[in-house]
């Protein structure tokens, strides 16, 4: 099965950040806000200006989970999504990730997730970061969380699990730590594998020596 990975490297995420508002302001602010904030791709999508404006004093409705949650941003994130809203015009009910296409009815909709999944792998693949999907926002916000905290319990409340376990395997803690304990085991040695040359060579001279030979007049 196919799962999606956190952005790891902080470089990395700044550069798939640059490259997603270079290609529309829309989904750098979709992305940093998944980034900052842990929300599922379905709770990010139908955010209207005023959801936003309101993050410190309501809760946001999780729409798998059935629960509410604050949902809270330092004052440097604020102020680009503050800007992004101004230079835009938004007004409180319009979308914060609104879509081209309208409904039907004519009415603006926000964008879809398979568009939104779209961008950000496209973003990775231009930064040579590969495995990227819509959750990998939340996973990297939960990643760089217990990298920087080392609260797992913190962390596994605010993304509504019932395991340490289940949170550590889902930011891609436990695969990073078996690849980590993996990386130094190892049954042989070089100077093993060099040791083995001399015999073969002696295989090779009897084998020649046993061949017959051509007389040579």
């Amino acid at each position: 099965m196919y799962e999606v990975q956190p952005i790891r490297d902080r470089d990395k995420l700044r550069s798939i950040a640059i490259t997603l508002k270079k290609r529309n302001e829309k989904y750098y602010i979709m992305f940093i806000l998944g980034c900052e904030s842990g929300l599922r791709i379905s709770d990010i999508l139908p955010l209207r200006v005023h959801d936003v404006r309101h993050f410190d004093v309501d809760k946001i409705y999780e729409r798998k989970t059935h629960k509410k949650r604050f949902v809270y941003l330092s004052d440097e994130v604020k102020e680009i999504i503050y800007d992004y809203i101004d230079d835009n015009k938004m007004v409180d009910h319009d979308y914060l990730i609104p879509s081209r296409k309208h409904r039907p009815d004519g009415a603006v909709r926000p964008i879809g997730k398979v568009q939104a999944y779209k961008v950000i792998r496209e973003a990775g693949e231009d930064n040579r970061v590969w495995g990227l999907g819509t959750h990998s926002m939340r996973k990297t916000f939960g990643y760089h969380y217990y990298k920087m905290t080392g609260d797992i319990v913190t962390l596994m409340k605010i993304l509504n699990h019932c395991d340490p376990a289940v949170t550590l395997r889902y930011i891609g803690i436990e695969e990073e730590e078996i690849k980590q304990s993996l990386k130094h085991f190892n049954l042989f040695k070089k100077e093993d594998l060099v040791a083995e040359k001399p015999d073969k060579m002696a295989k090779k001279i009897l084998a020649h020596k046993k061949s017959p030979q051509k007389m040579i007049v």
